[in-house]
């Protein structure tokens, strides 16, 4: 299959992890693009979307509502800008003859499986979060615009907000940590799922792709390995999602299945061997 790589790339959610992986992904290959964060485009905005040109050939929809927790009182705000506002892009880029990577999340499942979601299984999203990313995805499929919807899952880089991070700074600075030890879900690299992605978009293809690193753990094993890829000794104790309550119920097992993208792409790089190469270029 040829490739076909884009010529120009906009990328929205320029202040996000993933949006930089994307940049420095596109650099690295020396492929055009443009970075835009909210204050340049805000999804919830109608008149942005008239900033969107031909002159883009892809659109990278980095952009999201991505706080689970507060979601549930802004139920609004979270079906807007993950939803309502995503089909609107969409629509955008059909007109414009462009194509979309839209990402979205193992939140859509209902977390209760024993064995790896299959892109087509049924959705059953539990909290608002997933509910909003739901929407978005539907809608992108209803607007006829050549895109990639894909769905991952936990993810971590060397910079931003996230769980490697934050573990990290924490098994420096407490004496001890307890981690949730039944939610079992796939780790995502940033930096590989951009790579991926963008292999995706090369290939020609469309539709409903999940993307993650290879393997599986839950949150207890990843800071495990967080804390002996550092070489500390701080203690990880196990515990259960119910000794940690959070507005938004979190899924028990959020396993994508990943044989799709396997297939066209060849399997990815193992969560472990990721997570050793993002914690080697993180600046503390």
């Amino acid at each position: 299959m040829p490739e076909l790589t884009p010529k120009r790339v906009l990328i929205l959610g320029g202040a996000g992890m993933l949006a930089s992986a994307w940049q420095r992904v596109l650099t690295a290959r020396g492929i055009e693009h443009d970075l835009w964060a909210r204050s340049d485009f805000d999804l919830t905005n109608p008149e942005h979307g008239k900033k969107i040109t031909a002159d883009w050939d892809l659109v990278v929809n980095c952009a999201a509502y991505t706080k689970v927790d507060l979601a549930e009182q802004e139920v609004s705000a979270a079906m807007q800008a993950n939803g309502t506002a995503v089909g609107e892009l969409a629509q955008r880029v059909r007109t414009l003859g462009s194509r979309l990577v839209h990402y979205s999340t193992d939140y859509v499942f209902d977390g209760r499986a024993t064995s790896p979601y299959p892109v087509d299984a049924p959705i059953a999203p539990q909290s608002v979060y997933g509910r909003s990313k739901a929407l978005g995805e539907q809608l992108v499929r209803d607007s006829g615009a050549a895109s990639l919807i894909l769905r991952t899952s936990w993810l971590y880089a060397p910079w931003g907000a996230n769980f490697v991070r934050t573990i990290a700074g924490l098994l420096r600075t407490k004496p001890e940590l307890k981690v949730v030890h039944d939610q079992r879900g796939r780790p995502s690299s940033c930096v590989q799922l951009a790579e991926r992605s963008l292999g995706l978009v090369e290939r020609g293809l469309n539709g409903t792709y999940h993307v993650t690193d290879a393997g599986e753990c839950t949150w207890y094993e990843f800071a495990v390995a967080i804390r002996d890829t550092l070489g500390l000794q701080t203690p990880v104790h196990p515990v259960t999602t119910s000794e940690f309550p959070r507005p938004a119920p979190r899924p028990a097992y959020s396993v994508l299945d990943t044989s799709k993208t396997d297939a066209a792409l060849g399997p990815a790089r193992e969560w472990r061997s990721e997570l050793e190469q993002v914690l080697a270029q993180a600046k503390w």
